[in-house]
Formats: C-alpha cells, structure tokens, sequence
C-alpha cells in the first residue's frame, strides 16, 4: 500500500495571494478558510463534467447556482485546482494542520478527476494513489483458489460452484412483501446498538426506499440537517444476510453516523465550509466506505449478527432459522475474497482482460450468478477505482482501530477518531 497526494503535476501553478489578515489574526486560519470556500466552488463546476463528482452538497444555494450557470473550462478548473494547492502549500509554515492536510488531498484527488474529464488516461494503480491515496496491493489469484475449495467443501456437489452457492443464496431472499419490516428491524437493531456508545443530534433521521435499474446494491443520500435516505436496490433479491449489512453499512454506525458527526462536528462546531461538499471520489471515500463496512462487525461483534439473524430476522421473513449458521459460514469464507474485486478491476481498466473475461472472473470469484456478476462490472465501469474503498478501506480502518485498542482506547471511541478525521488518509496510512 503506498500513501499519496495527487497533486501539483505541470500546468500553471501561480497561486492566489491570500487576503489581508486584521491585527492580531491567525493569518493560517484566515488563509485555509479562503481556500476552502474555493474548492467548495471548485467541486460544483466539476460536478458539472464529472456527474457523480458531488455526492452531496449543503452549502449556500447561491454558490450552486452560481456554479450551474458557469462557463469555466476544466482547463480553468484545472488552473484552480492547482492554485488552490499552491495556496495550502504556502501556508504549512512548519507543518501543515490536519485540516490543512486534508484539504490538500481531497484537492489534489479533484485535480486527477478534472485530467480525467479531460481525457488523460491513468493505470487502475495511479487512479488509486492520486484519487484515494491508498495502493492495493499485487494479488496472489492462488490463495483466492484456496478460498474457493474451502466453500466448495461447504457446499459439496456437482457442477459449477458458484450456482450452487447463489442458488442456496437465493433460497434466503426475503420476500418483497416482507422486505419492509425486516429492513426496519435490521436498521433499528443497528441504531439501538451505536446509541449506545454515541450520542447523536436530535431529529436525525434515517428513512429507507427501494428502486431499480441501479450499478449498486445498496446507496445513502445524505440530505444534510442530519438526514439520510438510503435506497436498496431491487433488481435482484435482497438475501436475508443483506439485512444487518446494509442497516449498518448505509445507516448506524456507517454512511448516515459519519455524515452526521461531519455536519455536527467539523462543518458546524467548527465552521469548516468544505464539509458542505461531499466528493465522492477523494480519500474521504477511504474512510466512508473503509468505516462502513467495519461497522457491521463493530456493532455486531462476534457471533452476535448470525444470533440476530437465527432469532430475529429469519422468523421475521418467514425463512428457516437452521440455516443461518451455514450462511454465515459462507460469509466468512467470502471475505477471503473480498479483494478478488480489486484483482479483476484493476485487470480490466488495465486492458489486461475484456469485459466479458471481467464477467465471469466475477461470477468464479463473488460467487454469484451472471447477471449479479454483469451488474458487479457495471459498478467498475461507472465508478472505477473506487472498488478499493470497500475492502482496503475496511483492511485499513481496521488496523487503525485495533492499534489504538492496543493503546488502550475504547474501541467505539477509537472508531469515533476515524469518523471525525480531517485528514482521513494521513490517519489510516499504515505506520
């Protein structure tokens, strides 16, 4: 893995003076406020290239329009960008702050998207480094293959593993007519569960919806005001396993706690307006996804999701309970092969493989029927190298907490730190 910032790579890099500073100011703090107003506007005139660049955006309105009608080329952007770094830099005296820090990264990461929009082409690994700040690392395809004997033991048989598998997945679908309250059951047993070691803004608020025709499984909007609406897609069925891990991924402690303690914590308490912006390609995206899927574990530690699962919701769904130790026994053995996704997208943005040879190292791989493994691909081809975020993110935001538990801290308080960080991938980068 290999820690980087993207940034400050050829094209006109004379930065913007900083304004006055009154009597008596902190000239650092006068100076990155300034140039967090500029990316904030930067990031919307990006948006309006790169179209799932903002993720989320709570800002003055004014600015958004402002940004809707502008003429400014990703040349112009690009000029910005670069600026806007020479301006952190000049700033870091002797040692740049962590916001400083930060907001040099997610910058940095605009400026590949706005060359990328351009067209410059970059390998999966460079993608990775300069957007995200993390490397994967090179794959041993052999210990994925162990992986795969391991279930094959599991689910003995003839013919093709993967069917086997997705046919006893399928068979712990919930029913659509049920799908409604084992999702709010999941989700309140996620809440209950944070609550108790967090405590949250009055009135947030976390609402669930179903939609179709979609590259994900499953996806969190976040409105601000400490509101979010999650929407599960129902293009395939949604297994039973699914439940806990979206509740918990997309909403408590994940995606919808972290956007929650950003507004609260960074952009209000402290006034930060580059939290209005929510890019959903930078490092930021490292931590957001890295700290989601740590949390299905975090909440539910041990044995206790498949004991939630047996005794809540397989009743709930009107599914039989005595499968759940085998599903969760597949789970396990699944995330063995977790990182087989970086493997095939980097193989395939790499021009290594073709689509169709994509396809079916997917469905070998995840273990899944074609038409899951078609909309896997599809996901790699809208988003790209943000497939790392999942699973070495996940790698990295679990190193960090045990670190610290090896410290001594709690281990929520721990996972606190990572949500709350300004600069999320100087905090995660191995030490």
């Amino acid at each position: 893995m290999a820690l980087a910032i993207g940034c400050g790579e050829g094209g006109d890099r004379t930065a913007a003076p900083a304004p006055a500073a009154p009597d008596g100011a902190d000239i650092s703090i006068i100076g990155v406020d300034d140039l967090a107003e500029r990316f904030v506007k930067l990031g919307l005139n990006l948006g309006r290239y790169d179209k799932n660049y903002v993720d989320a955006y709570s800002g003055p309105q004014e600015w958004a329009r402002e940004a809707g009608e502008s003429a400014l080329s990703l040349d112009d952007l690009e000029r910005e960008a670069l600026d806007i770094i020479d301006g952190l830099d000049a700033l870091k005296g002797d040692g740049a702050s962590e916001r400083e820090s930060g907001l040099s990264r997610v910058v940095g990461a605009a400026l590949m998207r706005i060359r990328m929009a351009k067209g410059e082409t970059f390998s999966f690994d460079e993608e990775a480094r300069r957007v995200y700040g993390f490397v994967p690392p090179a794959y041993d395809i052999g210990k994925f293959d162990a992986a795969l004997a391991q279930i094959d033991a599991l689910f003995p048989g003839d013919g093709d593993l993967a069917t086997r598998v997705d046919e006893f997945v399928n068979s712990l679908a919930i029913p659509q007519d049920r799908l409604q309250s084992v999702m709010d059951a999941a989700i309140a047993e996620c809440r209950r569960r944070t609550l108790v070691h967090y405590d949250l803004p009055e009135g947030e608020k976390f609402s669930m919806h179903t939609v179709t025709g979609k590259p994900w499984s499953g996806y969190n909007w976040y409105k601000g005001d400490f509101e979010s609406v999650i929407e599960i897609n129902t293009d395939f069925p949604v297994t039973i396993d699914r439940a806990v891990t979206l509740g918990c991924h997309e909403g408590y402690p994940g995606h919808h706690v972290w956007n929650v303690m950003v507004e609260r914590d960074l952009k209000r308490a402290n006034g930060w307006i580059e939290y209005s912006i929510q890019p959903l390609f930078s490092p930021n995206a490292v931590v957001g996804e890295g700290s989601a899927n740590y949390g299905v574990s975090l909440a539910f530690p041990g044995e206790e999701k498949v004991a939630f699962e047996r005794d809540v919701l397989f009743p709930l769904a009107g599914l039989d309970p005595a499968k759940a130790e085998k599903l969760n026994a597949l789970s396990e053995l699944k995330n063995k092969l977790s990182h087989s996704r970086n493997m095939i997208a980097r193989d395939y943005l790499d021009g290594r493989i073709d689509r169709e040879a994509a396809i079916e190292m997917q469905r070998k791989y995840g273990l899944s029927s074609r038409a899951r493994a078609e909309q896997s691909i599809d996901f790699v081809d809208t988003y790209r190298a943000y497939v790392i975020n999942y699973n070495l993110g996940q790698d990295l935001v679990s190193a960090y907490v045990d670190r610290r538990v090896g410290e001594g801290a709690d281990r929520w308080a721990a996972f606190e730190e990572v949500l709350k960080s300004p600069d999320a991938a100087g905090l995660l980068a191995p030490h």
